[in-house]
């Protein structure tokens, strides 16, 4: 099968299965979704240049109203016809030379056709003016799909920037990346085209024809794609954690999913619209990104993300006698929080090597933690001890390690004519403390301590 025959293949089946079962829509994170295309028609006077045995403008009218009909069935989407270079004579070279002629609307169907049937090409070619006038075509509505199709003959001949102009669009959110039909273009021209949009090359009328059923096809429809979460061994193992999306250009939040793996025991299929190229951001702890990742429409899309883990147990022997105990796990380069664990709580972690801090008194602080492949790594520190501080007046002062002589500061003490408990881990410790009420710093006490796991230590002040 030729290349003309397989896309027109692709595209009916496409189109039939849209046209057949708009319940594909349901698949969608939004169901209730508004898809509306703006035909963007290049009117300049070089459309009247050949094409097989008509003109290229009557190619272009005679199949642009053939999709227009074909959609007046299509309650979710709504169309509009926007032209440029059609009126006023090249010589002039009026760069503002574009109009919507049918904005959109419901059942403007047959607008848009007579609209179609009455173009004259006269004028010059200025896609980026009539890119930037296509942004107020659209309505300032939620939840909507916004695509323009831009048919041209040639590039620009003002003094603008397609490429800027679209990339300011779709970065502020007001359209997705447009689709670009190029008739009779020369081979060199071909690449202006990339930055502005996904480019399709139509040299003759059953071109034309297949590729702007393709164009609308991927418009209309979602594709489906996978994501492999990547263990060590580059295996799709990793599962049951949450996916968000975001569109690479705008940074909006598009969706979230929680993967799974399917009864198969394979990453489970998922829809997305090829329409956006994708940050994809997984909630791994650490989380893992990949960005800008472009979905083929009509084609199942696998995306690889390397996201190997293993997991972390905390656990405190015997009796914690913490009401809760947390550990901060750091980068161990930058020192930055990357989470805050929970004792007696098992989590999975990207492999690789972390320091700790654990929140004791005094704290606890473990370097080059190793989290391997799918294995768990536990740590456990001692039961901790109480120190229970009985007195009836105020007290400030200072608790300290005493670790060879050398006091290590732990907390600080005020405390206000209650018995006060402080949960501390085992060791030699050593009270400094002075009644408030006392103006003699001679009147200080320094008394050392023992803490033992499980037991209580009782000082009376």
């Amino acid at each position: 099968m030729g290349y003309k025959q397989c896309m027109k293949h692709i595209a009916a089946f496409g189109l039939a299965l849209f046209f057949a079962f708009s319940g594909l829509a349901q698949t969608s994170p939004k169901p209730e979704q508004t898809t509306r295309i703006l035909f963007l028609l290049d009117a300049s006077r070089s459309m009247y240049s050949r094409m097989d045995d008509d003109t290229r403008v009557n190619v272009a009218k005679k199949l642009l109203s053939r999709m227009v009909d074909s959609l007046k069935q299509l309650s979710e989407v709504e169309v509009a016809l926007r032209v440029y270079g059609h009126q006023y004579p090249v010589e002039r070279q009026v760069c503002t030379d574009t109009k919507l002629e049918v904005a959109f609307g419901k059942d403007n169907h047959n607008d848009i056709k007579e609209a179609i049937t009455g173009i004259r090409p006269r004028g010059t070619t200025l896609i980026a003016y009539s890119l930037q006038e296509a942004a107020y075509d659209f309505p300032r509505t939620p939840n909507s799909r916004n695509i323009i199709i831009l048919i041209t003959d040639g590039i620009e001949e003002c003094d603008g920037d397609p490429c800027a102009v679209s990339q300011a669009l779709q970065k502020q959110g007001i359209i997705l990346k447009p689709f670009i039909i190029g008739i009779g273009l020369q081979e060199d021209f071909k690449a202006q085209f990339d930055c502005v949009g996904k480019y399709f090359e139509a040299n003759t009328e059953e071109a034309f024809e297949n590729v702007l059923e393709v164009v609308v096809s991927q418009a209309l429809n979602n594709t489906t794609c996978q994501i492999n979460l990547l263990d060590k061994f580059n295996k799709p193992t990793e599962t049951d954690v949450n996916i968000s999306f975001y569109d690479a250009k705008t940074k909006e939040f598009l969706q979230n999913v929680v993967h799974t793996l399917n009864e198969k025991g394979v990453p489970d299929t998922i829809y997305l619209d090829p329409a956006h190229n994708y940050d994809i951001l997984v909630h791994t702890i650490p989380p893992v990104r990949k960005n800008n990742v472009e979905i083929l429409p009509g084609k199942h899309t696998t995306i690889d993300i390397p996201a190997p883990q293993g997991s972390l147990g905390l656990e405190v022997a015997g009796l914690t006698g913490y009401p809760r105990l947390n550990a901060l796990i750091l980068d161990p380069k930058t020192q930055q929080i990357i989470h805050v664990q929970e004792f007696n709580t098992v989590e999975p972690l990207i492999i690789g090597t972390y320091d700790l801090e654990i929140l004791t008194l005094p704290r606890i602080r473990y370097e080059g933690v190793e989290i391997k492949q799918s294995k768990k790594t536990t740590l456990k520190i001692f039961q901790p001890g109480k120190l229970n501080l009985v007195t009836r007046s105020d007290y400030v002062g200072d608790i300290y390690r005493v670790k060879g002589g050398d006091y290590e500061w732990v907390c600080n003490l005020d405390i206000n004519g209650k018995n006060t408990v402080l949960v501390l881990q085992p060791g030699s410790y050593a009270l400094v403390a002075r009644m408030k009420k006392e103006k003699n710093i001679i009147n200080s006490k320094d008394q050392t301590f023992e803490i033992e796991s499980g037991k209580v230590t009782n000082i009376t002040l």
